[in-house]
């Protein structure tokens, strides 16, 4: 198997993708997909692209070069100053957060409502899961 069937098979499985979902995507046959995945053929230029967007990765991605860039590395660590940032805002530290005596002195009414939150982060991952397929 060529690395860029090795790296669609492997970003098909890991979006838990079927062959034939993810050959629909892309508009082409089950059979020509199943093809780039053995190494039996290659995919032209605009269908790498088409992959590429599809699994937002890079192009050097798919031929087998590493994804992570410095680009990325600045991006995780903006995601990291973010977060420090509101946990700083609310008041929020680490230890709190872990405070098991914090928990147990909860009403129940606290509790639903936080339950009731944490459904609604559950419920707009999955939306974010739904859009980006």
């Amino acid at each position: 198997m060529n690395m860029i069937g090795k790296r669609i098979k492997y970003l098909r499985n890991k979006n838990n993708l079927s062959q034939k979902r993810l050959s629909e995507a892309l508009g082409m046959s089950n059979v020509q997909l199943s093809r780039y995945e053995s190494g039996a053929r290659q995919p032209d230029y605009d269908t790498i692209l088409k992959i590429a967007d599809y699994f937002d990765v890079s192009i050097d991605y798919l031929f087998g070069r590493p994804e992570s860039t410095s680009q990325d590395n600045n991006e995780e660590e903006d995601f990291i100053k973010e977060i420090n940032r509101l946990l700083e805002k609310y008041e929020i530290d680490d230890f709190s957060f872990f405070d098991i005596e914090k928990w147990k002195s909860m009403n129940p009414e606290q509790i639903k409502e936080l339950e009731s939150y944490f459904q609604y982060l559950v419920q707009k991952s999955k939306q974010l899961e739904d859009n980006n397929e």
